[in-house]
Parts: C-alpha cells; sequence; structure tokens
C-alpha cells in the first residue's frame, strides 16, 4: 500500500497532463486518501475539481462506472457527477485517474449537531431515495458511513464524497467500516444486496442521535433495539429501524414510505413510548427515595450535634 501511495505523492502546483484527451489540471492539496487512491483538489478547464489517482487500473475503472450509473439514476445527486478519466505518463510509470465535482458542504454529523434532530429524518429520507435509483442500477454503495455524506445547500442535500466502497450486486463487498457493517454484529452476511445498505442506512440514523459510537455486546441485535428504544425522538423510528437491522425490507421504497409515515405522523409506537414513561417513572422514584434518605440523615445528625 505505501508503495502505490508513494507513486500518488506529488507537490503543489504539478500539472496533470492527460495522455488520451490531453487535459491540464494543477494539483491545488490533497484532500485525502483512501484503500485504493488518493484524492487531490485541482483546477481545470472547469474550475476547481477533486481528481482522484491510482496506479491500479481496475479501481479507477470500477469508480468511474459507479459515478456513471450516478449520472443514469434519473433525478440522483447523491455523488459526484464525473468530468474527465485518463492516464498520466510519468517517471515512475503510468496513473489512472478520474476528476469529478468538487463537492463542498458540513459533513453529515456536523450539520445535524447544528440544525438538530429534526434534519435526521429528512437526510435519511433524501438518502433512501437516491439509494433506491442506485440499485436499480444493480450497484449497491457498500462503504455507507457519516464520513462520506456532506450536506451541500440551500435547500440541504445530502452529497456522497467517495463512491470507492460502491459493488456490483451480487459480489462480496469489498470495504465497509465495522460499525455500519451488518456482518460485524453478526446481523447478515457482507453480500452486495439492497439489505446491506439498508441496514448500514439504519445504523447511520442511530448514529446521528448517538454521535459517540459503541462496540457490540453479546446480544447484538438487543443492544441495538435498546439503544433505539433510549432516545424518545430516535424511538419514534423504532419500527423502520427495526426492520432494516431485521432485513426485513426487499427495497430502499419501503423503509423510505415508513420513515416519511413517521415524519408526517410524528407518532411513536405506544409499546415504546410505555417503557420510556415507565423508565423515567423509576427514576423519579428511585431519586425522590435518595433525597429522602439524604435529608433524614441530615436530619438525625443535626439532632445528634445539638444533644451533644
Amino acid at each position: 500500500m505505501n508503495t502505490w501511495k508513494n507513486q500518488c505523492k506529488f507537490p503543489v502546483n504539478t500539472t496533470v497532463v492527460g495522455k488520451w484527451h490531453r487535459n491540464n489540471y494543477r494539483l491545488i492539496k490533497q484532500l485525502g486518501e483512501g484503500a485504493n487512491g488518493v484524492v487531490y483538489l485541482a483546477s481545470g478547464n472547469h474550475g476547481h475539481l477533486a481528481l482522484k489517482m491510482s496506479p491500479d487500473s481496475f479501481s479507477i475503472t470500477s469508480e468511474v462506472n459507479v459515478l456513471k450509473a450516478f449520472a443514469k439514476a434519473q433525478g440522483a445527486t447523491l455523488g459526484p457527477s464525473l468530468h474527465d478519466a485518463d492516464d498520466w505518463d510519468v517517471s515512475g510509470g503510468r496513473i489512472h485517474f478520474y476528476t469529478m465535482e468538487y463537492i463542498q458542504g458540513q459533513d453529515l454529523l456536523s450539520f445535524i449537531r447544528k440544525k438538530g434532530h429534526a434534519w435526521s429524518g429528512v437526510m435519511i429520507v433524501q438518502l433512501l431515495d437516491v439509494l433506491e435509483k442506485l440499485h436499480s442500477q444493480g450497484w449497491i454503495f457498500g462503504d455507507l458511513k457519516p464520513e462520506n455524506l456532506i450536506v451541500t445547500g440551500p435547500p440541504p442535500t445530502i452529497r456522497c464524497i467517495d463512491v470507492g466502497g460502491t459493488t456490483l450486486k451480487g459480489r462480496a463487498i469489498k470495504e465497509f467500516t465495522e460499525f455500519f457493517d451488518r456482518g460485524y454484529w453478526g446481523l447478515g452476511s457482507r453480500k452486495a444486496e439492497p439489505s446491506y445498505d439498508l441496514f448500514s442506512t439504519a445504523m447511520l440514523m442511530i448514529n446521528l442521535f448517538h454521535q459517540n459510537r459503541f462496540t457490540k455486546k453479546s446480544h447484538p441485535y438487543k443492544q441495538l433495539i435498546e439503544v433505539i428504544r433510549s432516545d424518545l425522538e430516535l424511538a419514534k423510528f423504532e419500527i423502520p429501524l427495526k426492520k432494516s437491522i431485521s432485513g426485513e425490507y426487499e427495497n430502499a421504497g419501503e423503509m423510505k414510505a415508513d420513515i416519511l409515515s413517521v415524519l408526517s405522523t410524528g407518532s411513536v409506537n405506544k409499546s415504546t413510548s410505555r417503557s420510556l414513561q415507565r423508565r423515567k417513572r423509576q427514576n423519579n422514584f428511585l431519586e425522590t427515595v435518595a433525597l429522602l434518605i439524604f435529608t433524614v440523615f441530615l436530619y438525625v445528625f443535626y439532632i445528634y450535634g445539638y444533644i451533644l
């Protein structure tokens, strides 16, 4: 890995010259690096662009095909638009690259912290809308996590800045992050299918409410349900979250419909609501008992001190 990363390390103001299309790009700064390439902010004929390069032609070709699939999905704006794909011959060998739209905005977690959880459901609905279209093109997003999603606007729109984990349906997921991976939680395989993305979407929503990620315990499914029920606002979405975690949805449209239903009614599952209220009453009772004991202790201490 270090070998290919070194091949893709270039100083600021380096000019990348496409071998076939002859387009020139000036590297401004490095934006990041992943498992299969390095991304730079670059300037070209279309202004500022993101340029991803790698000596691995297969990974670059795969990601270019994903961006083309996003473009075919009518109305889908999740992924960046593709501008160019070419090769660059340098002294160290041939580098494969593509340029795409440079998307600017807030990362998803920061957006929710600033705007509040009222926006969580809206962002998830937007995400599911595009996933539905992406799945229809035969692709599964795979490595779905907040770090790969930012919010642009106005109006606030969820966008993706990394499609490196996107995988053809039926194959094994090639990139994943444990917290969002159903294989890690023991709740399904890593086969690229719509239900894999929908599980990750449920974990993404949980992460928006519980921004400190947690590790699995001995009973993962029960643990996740308890986490969902521990927050009154998140508990409103218990039914669609349980169904996505259990793999009950066949497509993203079904989950989107259930999330929209919750957003339109604002309803909470009755059993969950009773459970939360009961827990609150128990906590209030324990606080009252503790205060009473403390008061009696102070009174006894006062009387004892007065007698002495």
